[in-house]
């Protein structure tokens, strides 16, 4: 009997499926096996291990996915989740990995823009470092200890418990993991005056592709010159970083001045431009740019937030903003004295009156989905350069957009290019990040992928060019990205390496290269191991 083509089809499709289903089986089996038969204790690791047959599988996935374009039931999930709570989880699911071909993604805070902590298109399986997030302040020695599972908000709630006048130069979200945000560099509101967060790192204990346990000394200065802006997930899972607290007077200042299009916001936001890279090192005034509704019935107009930390009282600041801003108009009744740790919440936008314990909580609210690019301003664009940006703005999918513009200058410009990976100095008067962002309820469609692609041609006259630089910490696969079978060529990497880290980069692979020859440590930007380095440099 002839069986129609079409019977022949489904049945292959099956069997396929069937295979793929038995396959993705017997590799999550026999991880586990690894992991519990070499484990010393194999109740405790069994304890942190979630597979699909788990109940608390699909919570454990979701908890932390900060970026909802990669919560759909079509994105790829992991055959395992760890959650360690002692580094011999850590050592024994590298070596167990390796030993069965599986890929490791590692997980912090969750904020990975293109979600590559925790999405794979091979066999994966994800390492949450939620449970290893413990802080340890010396307010003597003006240092901490932080486990590589804190946020950014957990770090400054323990800090702000032993001292109200340290600090650290971290970002303004506090639901950002600790881990990723050093290993790409880290920008916060006070980076004018004490540099990145990466550059305030002192020492850190990383496990290697061995499940060797490593400290600053044991690892050597050119691993732990990588780690410290070459971006995560390449070189090792870090465990822990020493930092650098730095001080912060027990009184700062903060305002926030909002114009639009009809109160000359397109000035003032080129006048911005001379001066927020050069005025005093104390002060950081960035922007927040923003489509909203017209005073005039149905339209709509561009707004542009000018938004200021000051570590000072406002009696300080108000001769300042004279002397180098006075077109913004600052008044007192736009500003606020308040704590260090009180300017946090400010920044980050919650409402007065809010209690330090929301630093605690690791969800954001709301869960958005979004797209983000990043580039560096050299030379102020001009003011028609800016009307074009509105124009862009003012079409269908700038309802969702939002622009940042955050000033360059003071220690940013002081550190040399090649003090560690991130090499965005001086020379840089300011970056822009702009992002479509959409809460959650709300289809994410291509059509705002390809508008943030379009505001991305458009700006390339009036930002960095050879290269067209970019930040590790806004990744962006549009940039260019690994091979996904096989090694990555040096030049084939370059193509998007280069913008990310400049003449840094040729380092990086060649620690890389020292460190993990075989590129366990892999994901779409990872930095690719090149063997024999000397000879394949070029390729």
């Amino acid at each position: 009997m002839e069986i129609p083509s079409s019977s022949l089809l489904s049945l292959s499709l099956v069997l396929l499926f069937s295979f793929v289903l038995a396959t993705s089986a017997d590799v999550h089996e026999n991880f586990v096996q690894c992991l519990t038969s070499h484990s010393q204790n194999a109740t405790s690791i069994s304890q942190v291990i979630y597979t699909p047959n788990n109940s608390s599988y699909t919570s454990v996935l979701d908890f932390s996915i900060r970026n909802l374009r990669f919560l759909t039931p079509e994105t790829p999930k992991p055959v395992v989740i760890i959650t360690p709570s002692h580094e011999s989880h850590i050592q024994v699911a590298i070596i167990c990995a390796r030993n069965h071909g599986l890929q490791i993604r590692i997980r912090s805070g969750g904020h990975d823009f293109e979600g590559l902590s925790y999405v794979s298109h091979v066999p994966f399986f994800i390492l949450d470092l939620i449970n290893l997030r413990s802080v340890s302040v010396d307010v003597e020695s003006s240092t901490a200890w932080v486990q590589a599972g804190t946020t950014i908000g957990e770090l400054y709630y323990s800090i702000a418990e032993k001292s109200k006048t340290l600090a650290f130069p971290a970002g303004i979200c506090p639901t950002v993991g600790v881990d990723g945000h050093i290993s790409g560099g880290g920008y916060g509101m006070i980076l004018r005056k004490f540099g990145l967060a990466a550059d305030n790192v002192i020492n850190a204990r990383i496990i290697d592709v061995n499940g060797g346990i490593l400290d600053r000394e044991s690892m050597g200065e050119d691993l732990f010159w990588a780690i410290r802006g070459g971006a995560g997930g390449s070189f090792g899972v870090v465990i822990a970083w020493k930092i650098k607290l730095v001080p912060v007077p027990s009184i700062v200042t903060v305002s926030k001045v909002s114009r639009t299009l009809e109160q000359n916001a397109t000035m003032l936001l080129h006048r911005w431009q001379y001066i927020a890279d050069k005025i005093d090192n104390d002060l950081v005034i960035i922007t927040n740019i923003t489509r909203v509704n017209s005073s005039e019935e149905g339209n709509k107009t561009v707004q542009v937030s000018f938004i200021s930390l000051f570590l000072g009282r406002v009696d300080e600041l108000f001769p300042l903003m004279q002397k180098n801003f006075p077109e913004l108009g600052l008044v007192k009744e736009d500003c606020r004295e308040m704590s260090w740790i009180e300017s946090t919440l400010y920044i980050a936008g919650f409402s007065s009156g809010t209690s330090l314990d929301v630093l605690l909580d690791r969800i954001p609210d709301p869960r958005i989905s979004f797209k983000a690019k990043l580039d560096y301003v050299n030379e102020p664009i001009s003011e028609i350069g800016l009307e074009g940006l509105w124009k862009r703005l003012n079409e269908e999918e700038g309802a969702a957009a939002q622009i940042l513009t955050i000033p360059d200058g003071g220690k940013m410009s002081e550190i040399p290019e090649s003090e560690t990976p991130f090499p965005h100095r001086a020379g840089n008067i300011y970056h822009i990040a702009y992002f479509v962002i959409l809460e959650e309820g709300v289809e994410f469609s291509n059509r705002y992928v390809d508008w943030t692609r379009r505001l991305y041609s458009y700006l390339a006259p009036y930002v960095s060019k050879s290269p067209r630089a970019a930040y590790a910490n806004c990744r962006d696969l549009d940039l260019g990205q690994n091979n996904d079978k096989g090694n990555t060529s040096y030049a084939q990497a370059s193509i998007w390496g280069v913008k990310y880290f400049k003449n840094n980069f040729k380092r990086l692979v060649h620690v890389k290269t020292m460190v993990d020859p075989s590129n366990f440590f892999w994901h779409e930007q990872s930095i690719p191991a090149v063997s024999p380095w000397g000879k394949k440099r070029g390729n």
